[in-house]
């Protein structure tokens, strides 16, 4: 189905199942343990052995021996791969590190071998026995210390202007110029990356944690030089994911390697400090922002340039992108730089680019707000824009930032608000209210499924689709329901198989939106087939009740299988509307915090996010992913860093011990509103992504209402209170 005409009344319009707030179908297998994870396929897979990564302990040189006696006669040892005796491999196009190191070393923690062992125990023990020299060599191991070099943007990412805006700068009534910081930040997913090989002949079957079905198996058939139909990839529960399982990593290709080698089934699982430094993490930016505004507060100019870095072959955090179409001005500069670093990969990481970007321009923004004179809320609406303000014959398909800011305003008590800094106390507690705008656009991939109907007028939906606890099962079961007009228990789900039709995926929040719409279409095909079936007219027939209708004749939905299981596939494929419009979702976010005038400690008290994203397939779980994006975005502004040894080109706090991510229960109230909307520009389904809208523009909100309990402004996240400590008031 080719989606190239904006959508027009259809069966979920109905909203009898889709649109409502159903409990997750897949809880009760999690919260009993019978979900099998990646490492968990015990009575599937029995006897499998375990390898344990052995990972490089520098950053960058060489190995100059490796000395793999002791362990290979080490208890239970099986097998020992490395890159000497794994034969020839290849790269992916999605990796810029190589998966399996040596002799060459490209980061910390590149995996140089794996040790396969009897028992968990036994491989983790024998890895301590390898010996390896090293031929160290000097890294550039700090984005701060590589920026002054750094002045044009790479080949592929060229600047984006419009106007003049050096000159509209210059001449603005009110300007500000000031750089701000984010640092390297790490997913930190609850599930470890994990993997389980086994081979069946030249056939290789990997159960393993990945949100991109389709890009794992080709990416693996490609590393290990095998054609992509010997590979099956299998992921049908992942313990979260947020970007850092969307590529191949070291632990898929070394199970299939050690699987290989011990002729056996092998599970392997990266150790939680292998995962920082040997995976891939959210980069570091140093943006530099300059806004400039009339007397009256309107933008007149407005710059944004980001610096980041990544090892050769990366790409830049796209820090940039949500400030070419977030408010209007007609003279624009926005640009990324790319830093050479032999720090781990930098890659995708919840909201990539807009995620870190808002947490500079949002401060950035209050901060200019303030110097105009102008409340925040009122400065943001003021600098709306319907338009692209890069093509202004491009509209947006739906915008609705300023009802998101009015409705939450009112709705957290603005007006409450005391606009002059360190006023409000409770206690010992400096009191303070901030808001910043959320921001994402609206990704869409082609996304396919695979429905069957039986006798039974059971419904089987087949797609590659995964679901990183986000609700993929529920939401598909719901869009067949309400296709097909079965109730939600005749619906059966089978998701993150590569012998499945390929979907979208779990990522750049387009997965609810595109894998419905493949559901969707498959659903259209199979009314149709029966309807012709029954004697039905497809395009005039309701289907309702598990019935098909049609003036006065009904029949059963069973009764068009009873010779024999329906099957139809089809895929959705957006063409040209995203030419036509653009396509994004808003936000606003408002917070309250209380910081302790001693210490400097902040504690988020109240948060809101008011959000508009099309039609909200379903309320509970999409306020699951929301609430979660707020507690995330918590995390970077307060605590989240990943410090860099820039001697040594490391991470030095990669384990859960040291890397401090906050919970639901650090957060007192948190609510979420959705705004009524529906977007027949983005699919068949009117709905649009928010699990990472979530997220977007919280961290700025956090940090402008630090300012405005204390008077303090940090540009340089995340937030810690010995920035702050030296700047709060006078007790008293």
């Amino acid at each position: 189905m080719k989606f190239d005409t904006p959508a027009t009344r259809n069966p979920i319009d109905q909203m009898k199942v889709v649109g409502r707030a159903h409990d997750r179908i897949d809880g009760p297998l999690k919260t009993t343990g019978t979900a099998p994870y990646a490492y968990e396929w015990h009575d599937e897979i029995p006897g499998a052995a375990y390898g344990y990564v052995v990972g490089s302990a520098i950053a960058k040189g060489r190995i100059t021996a490796m000395d793999l006696h002791e362990a290979e006669t080490a208890p239970g040892v099986l097998a020992i791969v490395t890159a000497d005796n794994a034969g020839k491999l290849g790269k992916g196009d999605m990796n810029a590190a190589t998966l399996l190191g040596g002799p060459a070393i490209e980061h910390y923690h590149q995996a140089i071998a794996v040790v396969v062992a009897e028992t968990f125990e036994q491989a983790r023990a024998a890895a301590s026995l390898i010996h390896v020299k090293y031929l160290r060599e000097p890294g550039a191991f700090s984005l701060a210390a590589q920026k002054p070099a750094v002045t044009t943007p790479p080949e592929d990412t060229p600047d984006k202007t419009a106007g003049d805006f050096t000159t509209a700068f210059a001449a603005s009534a009110v300007q500000h110029d000031a750089t701000y910081t984010t640092p390297d930040q790490s997913h930190m997913a609850m599930e470890p990356h994990t993997s389980l090989a086994v081979w069946e002949g030249d056939k290789l079957i990997l159960r393993t944690s990945n949100q991109m079905i389709a890009w794992c198996r080709s990416e693996l058939a490609k590393t290990l030089n095998i054609p992509e139909e010997k590979v099956r990839v299998i992921s049908p529960y992942i313990g979260g994911g947020f970007g850092g399982k969307l590529f191949l990593r070291s632990d898929a290709v070394l199970a299939a390697l050690a699987a290989r080698a011990a002729n056996r089934p092998v599970k392997v699982m990266l150790p939680r400090p292998l995962i920082p430094n040997n995976t891939t993490h959210r980069p570091a930016t140093i943006q530099h922002i300059r806004i400039g505004t009339d007397e009256k507060g309107r933008i007149t100019a407005i710059a944004h340039e980001s610096w980041s870095g990544n090892l050769p072959g990366g790409t830049p955090e796209t820090a940039v992108q949500q400030s070419e179409l977030l408010y209007a001005g007609k003279n624009r500069l926005t640009g990324l730089r790319l830093a050479q670093l032999d720090l781990p990969e930098g890659n995708a990481m919840r909201a990539p680019g807009e995620a870190p970007g808002l947490m500079a321009l949002e401060i950035a923004i209050d901060e200019v707000a303030e110097k105009a004179g102008v409340d925040p809320v009122e400065f943001r609406i003021l600098n709306d824009t319907q338009v692209d303000p890069l093509n202004t014959g491009r509209f947006f398909s739906r915008r609705q930032l300023i009802e998101c800011l009015r409705t939450g305003a009112e709705k957290f008590g603005w007006h409450r608000r005391n606009a002059t800094p360190a006023q409000v106390r409770d206690g010992r507690w400096l009191m303070g209210i901030g808001v910043a705008a959320g921001f994402r656009n609206n990704l869409l991939e082609k996304s396919g499924a695979r429905v069957h109907l039986d006798a039974q007028g059971v419904v089987t939906v087949e797609t590659d689709m995964t679901d990183i606890g986000t609700g993929s099962y529920t939401i598909i079961a719901q869009t067949a329901a309400e296709m097909l007009g079965v109730p939600l228990e005749k619906v059966v789900v089978r998701l993150g198989d590569s012998d499945f039709p390929v979907s979208a995926g779990s990522g750049g929040q387009w997965g609810a939106n595109t894998s419905t719409a493949g559901v969707y279409a498959a659903c259209v095909k199979l009314r149709e087939a029966i309807a012709e079936k029954l004697g039905f007219d497809a395009d005039s027939a309701v289907f309702t009740d598990e019935l098909i209708c049609q003036g006065d004749r009904t029949a059963s939905l069973a009764q068009a299988a009873a010779s024999g299981t329906i099957t139809v596939e089809d895929t959705i494929e957006f063409v040209g509307l995203d030419k036509t419009f653009q396509q994004s979702t808003f936000a606003a976010h408002f917070v309250e915090v209380g910081v302790d005038i001693a210490t400097g400690e902040t504690r988020v008290r109240r948060m809101l996010a008011v959000c508009a994203a099309g039609r909200i397939l379903n309320p509970k779980t999409a306020r699951s992913q929301v609430i979660g994006a707020m507690t995330m975005g918590i995390g970077a502004a307060l605590t989240e860093e990943l410090n860099v040894d820039t001697t040594l080109g490391y991470f030095v706090n990669h384990d859960l011990a040291a890397y401090e991510v906050p919970v639901h229960a650090d957060i007192p109230d948190q609510e979420v509103i959705f705004l009524d909307d529906t977007d027949p520009v983005s699919s068949p389904m009117k709905a649009k992504g928010v699990g990472e809208l979530g997220l977007c523009g919280v961290s700025a909100a956090i940090a402008n209402a630090i300012y405005n309990a204390t008077g303090v402004r940090v540009r340089d996240y995340p937030v810690t209170l010995d920035k702050l400590i030296g700047g709060l008031p006078e007790l008293g």
